[in-house]
């Protein structure tokens, strides 16, 4: 990494906060609230995106849109994975704030079903995820590369997907993923959007 970033000129910021995710991780286990959960977020997701823009000539607005697509997918692969993650590491990725005020028992996550309680905590966290999803929208217009804008923009379309199957279904009773069908089409519709706002 650091040939790369010598031979590439991009700051050497993004892997030290990644660094700081990591170690983070190794400490902590709960987040107070949701602003907490995306400050978490700022260094664990954010920082992927951030690099990939300096690394493809940069973007004419700045980082916000693309911090807001990688905290969304960071989000989204939590709240996917959210049982597996309290049963092998003892980690919560939801706002405890919002597990107290639902009544959640942190338990329930071992359950093989998801509870009222929890699908209200979800229901929650999904509505801030969207709200960074509406964020992310604009990042296709904003990046100088077209090859990374039109990743950017299918990446965006499979987040907007999983995020609408998350709130169909159970991700306790069953992995939340896209059928090859359903990446297909969100690829489809990613490089149409993508060239759409382009032009």
């Amino acid at each position: 990494m650091a040939e790369s970033l010598k031979e590439s000129g991009v700051s050497p910021q993004h892997c030290r906060d990644l660094l700081r995710a990591f170690k983070q991780d190794a400490l902590k286990s709960r987040y107070d609230d949701w602003a907490d959960l995306v400050r978490y977020c700022a260094l664990s997701a954010a920082p992927v995106g951030r690099y990939l823009i300096d690394l493809h000539g940069g973007s004419n607005s700045g980082y916000w849109a693309s911090d807001a697509l990688c905290a969304a997918l960071q989000l989204i692969n939590h709240l996917q994975d959210c049982g597996d993650d309290y049963r092998t590491m003892n980690r919560v990725y939801l706002p405890m704030n919002w597990v107290s005020d639902a009544g959640l028992n942190l338990t329930d996550l071992s359950d093989e079903k998801t509870t009222p309680a929890l699908r209200r905590v979800l229901d929650w966290t999904l509505l801030g995820i969207n709200g960074q999803l509406r964020d992310a929208q604009a990042l296709p217009a904003c990046l100088y590369s077209t090859r990374l804008a039109l990743e950017a923009s299918v990446i965006y379309q499979i987040a907007r997907k999983l995020s609408r199957q998350l709130g169909e279904n159970d991700p306790l009773s069953q992995r939340i993923e896209l059928s090859k069908s359903d990446l297909a089409s969100c690829s489809i519709k990613g490089v149409v959007a993508c060239l759409i706002c382009r032009c």
